[in-house]
């Protein structure tokens, strides 16, 4: 990452923590210089970025200053955990959440799908169908098992944006980000492993180690850092941890970019302790800011790291084509792949592999993220109009996720059946843990059109989450 970025990311964080209040004034570009050993420039970048992100306002011969913002929350708060092994919890409750088919009559906030509603895809939608048409009985025919070499290159090509130089050869395709992560813990694992996995995380990674036989330990993530190294070092001295799983860019559900320098500590702990680490970047490419972070990939230097990404979450989920860097476990990653499915749908790496050539996916990234930042604005907005203190929320640095904590008590199982009755669709927060915490916290989803209609969604939302609130406190 950039200095800019690395000195917009510290002032960020400040200001967060509450250590420069809102209307205050920011450092002077030249004091930052100095503290911090930068040019002028780079300090006038870093405000820059902080202009964009909203956090900092500059007046006219002034300086800067913190903005002043209608919605101002706390964060979520770090859930402690036992550092013990645990069976996983919950797949009722997120088969409830993933098995339905999209029905326009439900507004669906809480699956994890992007936006699909958008001109740039156009053009993939064309190499669909052109493939079709041009490829005819060869495009029925099994791609290679390694996936099509023209997607590969291009990957390889996209992957140097996150400080990886990875050839072609050691990509091999899969079916989504889920089989990526599915081969990648079977190569690594054998039943009765111990697995650390952040927490809250993405429940289709913790159901697939529950599919495999893992324990699991969840140790608990910084809101805007990241899972606590802290902790994960304690677990570490203590139990024989076979690998840890993260999604530390545009993180699956608190949207929070795990800074350099925890990304490069994270790393030594995996040489300290000789753990493998499962770096999950489905949603890397949709950070607001640019450049794109950097993957924990580009800082393996021992073959420790498998980086797994996807174009489900980017593009279209329909499309069910991943891929993942195995690194010293090609071998059996290959074999788990050609075990679990084969190879993986041959028009639609093709199709993509197109779209990717004519320079169409960096241009369609470009639209959504600058979509998917506005409309975390206006989502968070609606929240601070329609809902009463005592919730928390979620700052996401790129994505399209929002983690709301509720008040102490309030039921997001109940609170999801009563929207259902709206025709309201959230994800629960207990879907999120492999114990099933996170009871009073739920997960939306604001890539898709904010219409009227969404905004008396939200609207609801708040008034049903009042009303629960005073029904607890009335007990």
């Amino acid at each position: 990452m950039a200095k800019y970025s690395d000195l917009a990311h510290l002032l960020r964080s400040r200001i967060e923590m509450g250590m420069y209040q809102e209307g205050q004034r920011l450092p002077s570009v030249r004091i930052l210089s100095a503290e911090h050993g930068v040019s002028l420039g780079t300090v006038q970048q870093a405000y820059r970025l902080l202009e964009e992100q909203g956090l900092a306002s500059p007046a006219p011969k002034s300086g800067h200053f913190v903005s002043r913002k209608q919605h101002v929350y706390l964060l979520p708060t770090m859930r402690d955990s036992e550092r013990t092994p645990l069976d996983i919890l919950e797949w009722d409750e997120i088969y409830k959440v993933t098995a339905n088919t999209p029905d326009e009559g439900v507004l669906q906030l809480g699956r994890g799908m992007p936006s699909v509603d958008t001109p740039t895809l156009k053009p993939l939608m064309k190499s669909l169908s052109h493939e079709a048409k041009r490829w005819q009985k060869d495009g029925l025919n099994y791609e290679n098992i390694k996936g099509n070499l023209e997607l590969r290159t291009q990957i390889s090509r996209l992957i140097i944006d996150s400080g990886c130089l990875i050839g072609p050869n050691e990509i091999i395709i899969t079916a989504g980000c889920q089989e990526a992560l599915m081969c990648s813990i079977r190569s690594i694992c054998s039943q009765g492993d111990i697995v650390v996995v952040e927490s809250p995380s993405f429940h289709g990674a913790i159901q697939t180690l529950k599919v495999c036989g893992i324990k699991v330990i969840e140790v608990p993530s910084h809101p805007l850092t990241g899972i606590d190294l802290e902790s994960l070092e304690l677990i570490a001295e203590q139990w024989p941890i076979r690998a840890v799983l993260v999604n530390p860019n545009c993180n699956n559900p608190l949207g929070y970019v795990m800074p350099n320098e925890r990304k490069e500590a994270l790393v030594t702990l995996s040489r300290t302790f000789g753990f493998f680490i499962i770096e999950d970047d489905t949603y890397g490419d949709l950070t607001f800011s640019y450049p794109r972070p950097q993957t924990i990939k580009s800082l393996d230097t021992e073959g420790k790291v498998i980086l797994c990404g996807s174009f489900s979450k980017t593009l279209a989920p329909g499309l069910r084509v991943g891929w993942v860097v195995p690194g010293t476990f090609y071998d059996k990653v290959l074999h788990t792949k050609y075990i679990s499915s084969g190879a993986t749908a041959t028009a639609n790496q093709r199709a993509i592999a197109e779209f990717m050539s004519k320079g169409l996916y960096q241009i369609h990234l470009r639209r959504m993220r600058i979509n998917y930042k506005a409309n975390r604005e206006l989502m968070t907005n609606w929240i601070s109009k329609y809902f009463n203190a005592g919730i928390r929320v979620s700052r996401p640095q790129g994505g399209y996720f929002l983690w709301i904590e509720l008040p102490d008590g309030v039921s997001a199982y109940e609170l999801s059946d009563r929207l259902m009755k709206h025709n309201v669709q959230i994800a629960t927060g207990k879907i999120f843990s492999s114990s099933g915490k996170y009871e009073n916290c739920i997960r939306i989803n604001y890539g898709g059109l904010l219409n009227d209609r969404a905004e008396h969604a939200i609207e609801t939302m708040g008034q049903l989450v009042s009303d629960l609130n005073v029904s607890h406190m009335l007990r």
